[in-house]
């Protein structure tokens, strides 16, 4: 039938057009524009916000690059010197050592010494002599002084019973004394008598009787009486013994 043919047609255009027309639509929801397909919203976690009393900063310990244990936060408060107190060098030793005083000892006499002549009231016709170390190192006293009154031209011997049991020996600034019995006494018990005003003292080495300069002590204005029987003490180490003979 003629009819028949054309209404075929007509359905068969419609059935296409609406299928073109689904087909457009499905393209215009799967694509947003730019040619990339639109897969819907991201499912990624949301962040939540840190709790009351949370300043949002990472204070958990961490391992530093060197192993330790680190707080997370930098003070910035460094001095920029090393923590590792190095020790200072120590010279080299010598192998020398310095001399003490009680090692360095010297011989004492006028170079290192001072004497002072004092008369005293008892033993009666006494002198005290009085040996003061003036130098840096310490000084042995030998032997007795050798007195010189005036020009005298002999040394007077020495009190035997007053020799001590060991050498005195001077530390700087220390003193010694000696005993000078000048006359026999009031009942002229000496000849020869005389009064001097002028006085030395010679001192005794070790192994010699020369021990270097004598020291010259100063006698009172009106000078000393002596005699013949003038004698000395040894030196001692305190005043009390030097005056006992």
């Amino acid at each position: 039938m003629s009819i028949a043919a054309p209404t075929r047609s007509r359905v068969r255009l419609l059935t296409s057009a609406a299928t073109v027309a689904l087909a457009a639509l499905s393209l215009t929801a799967c694509n947003n524009g730019d040619g990339v397909r639109d897969e819907g919203a991201s499912q990624q976690p949301s962040k939540s916000a840190p709790a009351a009393g949370d300043s949002g900063k990472d204070t958990s310990a961490g391992s530093t690059t060197d192993g330790k244990t680190g707080s997370g936060t930098s003070t910035g408060t460094g001095t920029g010197s090393d923590a590792t107190t190095k020790p200072k060098p120590q010279p080299a030793s010598t192998g020398k050592t310095n001399p003490t005083a009680s090692t360095a000892r010297v011989t004492c006499n006028g170079s290192t010494v001072k004497v002072t002549a004092q008369s005293v009231a008892r033993p009666v016709n006494h002198m005290l002599l009085t040996v003061t170390n003036t130098g840096s190192k310490r000084c042995d006293l030998y032997g007795y002084p050798a007195v010189r009154f005036g020009e005298a031209q002999s040394v007077p011997p020495v009190i035997d019973d007053s020799k001590p049991q060991a050498v005195v020996s001077l530390p700087p600034g220390q003193s010694a004394y000696a005993g000078v019995a000048l006359s026999g006494g009031d009942d002229g018990g000496g000849s020869n008598g005389r009064t001097e005003k002028t006085l030395e003292v010679f001192f005794q080495g070790r192994n010699t009787n020369d021990g270097g300069p004598g020291a010259k002590a100063a006698l009172p204005a009106k000078g000393v009486y002596i005699d013949d029987s003038l004698k000395v003490t040894y030196w001692q180490q305190s005043m009390s013994d030097a005056l006992t003979w």
